[in-house]
C-alpha cells in the first residue's frame, strides 16, 4: 500500500527527481501494535536530511499525521518514508523544484530477524568500498547503489550481513544495519562523519549506553579491532538488536552487550 502526497497509489511521474537522480531522502521505521516506533527520531531524520539536502519540504505535521494513521490496526510491520525534491526538469538544477514529493508504504516484517536474534548471524566482509564523503555521511539518502551492490555480493555467500568498510579500509557498517562491538566495559562504533548512516536505532543505543556502566568510543578503525572484541552486535530501527555469532574464524558467544541492549529496544514506542 503506497500514498503519495496523501493519495492512494503507486506511481511517480517520470519527472520526478527521485527518479531521475536519486534526490531525496527516506527512512524505515517498525510498526509494533500499531504505533510508529521512534516516531519523532525518524522525522527529525528526514528532517536533518532535507535541510542538508536544501530539500524545501515543509509538511512535517501532515507527515506525522500519515505515518500513525497508516500503523493504526497493523500488530506488526514496516512503514517507509520518502521524501524527494520533487518534479523538475531534465538537468541537476532543482531551482523549480517547489513541491516536494512524500511517499509512504507500509510491508510486512521480516520474519527472519525473529530467528537472528534467536540464533546470532554471521557477518561477511564485503568486496565494495563506501565512498568518502563528509557532506552527505549519517544521512540516508536515496541514492543506495552501493548497499545494492553490497547486497548482490551477500547474497552469494552464506551470510546474514555484511561487513562494510570505507574507501580508506576503514570499518563503517553493514549493508542494512550499524556495528558495535565490546572489549570490557568499553563499547566500540565507527564514526559517521565521513561514510554510512546514522541510524535511529545506533543512536538510541548510544544514547541509552551512555548513561549505563559501558564507555561508548566511536572510532576510526579497521578490521583487526574487531578481532579483538569479546562481543559483536549490530542493529536497525526494525531488527532492532542482533547478536553476532562469526566473523570468518572468529566466533563470538558473550551476550552481555545484547542482553543490556535488547530489552530497552523493544520499548521504543
Amino acid at each position: 500500500m503506497f500514498f503519495i502526497n496523501g493519495q492512494q497509489q503507486d506511481s511517480l511521474p517520470a519527472s520526478d527527481r527521485a527518479t531521475q537522480f536519486g534526490d531525496g531522502c527516506f527512512t524505515t521505521a517498525r510498526i509494533a501494535e500499531g504505533e510508529v516506533c521512534l516516531v519523532d527520531a525518524h522525522l527529525q531524520r528526514l528532517q536533518l536530511a532535507c535541510e542538508r539536502l536544501l530539500i524545501p519540504f515543509t509538511d512535517w505535521a501532515e507527515l506525522q499525521r500519515e505515518m500513525i494513521n497508516m500503523a493504526k490496526g497493523n500488530p506488526r510491520g514496516v512503514l517507509k518514508v520518502i521524501i524527494s525534491r520533487g518534479a523538475g526538469g531534465r538537468g541537476y538544477s532543482g531551482a523549480s523544484c517547489l513541491n516536494p514529493t512524500r511517499i509512504l508504504s507500509v510491508s510486512a516484517y521480516p520474519a527472519h530477524y525473529d530467528l537472528w536474534r534467536r540464533d546470532g548471524i554471521r557477518l561477511a566482509l564485503s568486496p565494495v568500498r563506501l565512498g568518502r564523503n563528509p557532506m552527505l555521511a549519517g544521512i540516508k539518502h536515496l541514492n543506495r547503489l552501493e548497499q545494492v551492490l553490497i547486497r548482490a555480493h551477500l547474497e552469494q555467500s552464506d551470510a546474514e550481513e555484511a561487513l562494510v568498510l570505507d574507501s580508506d579500509g576503514l570499518i563503517t557498517e553493514c549493508c542494512a544495519a550499524n556495528l558495535l562491538w565490546r572489549r570490557g566495559n568499553d563499547v566500540f562504533t565507527p564514526k559517521m562523519d565521513q561514510a554510512g548512516v546514522n541510524g535511529i536505532m545506533r543512536q538510541f543505543c548510544l544514547q541509552h549506553l551512555a548513561h549505563s556502566a559501558f564507555r561508548v568510543v566511536e572510532v576510526h578503525t579497521g578490521v583487526e579491532a574487531l578481532l579483538d572484541a569479546d562481543e559483536v552486535v549490530v542493529c536497525n530501527a526494525l531488527m532492532p538488536v542482533v547478536p553476532v555469532r562469526a566473523y570468518g574464524d572468529k566466533t563470538w558467544s558473550s551476550r552481555e552487550l545484547y542482553s543490556f541492549l535488547a530489552p530497552l529496544c523493544e520499548q521504543t514506542r
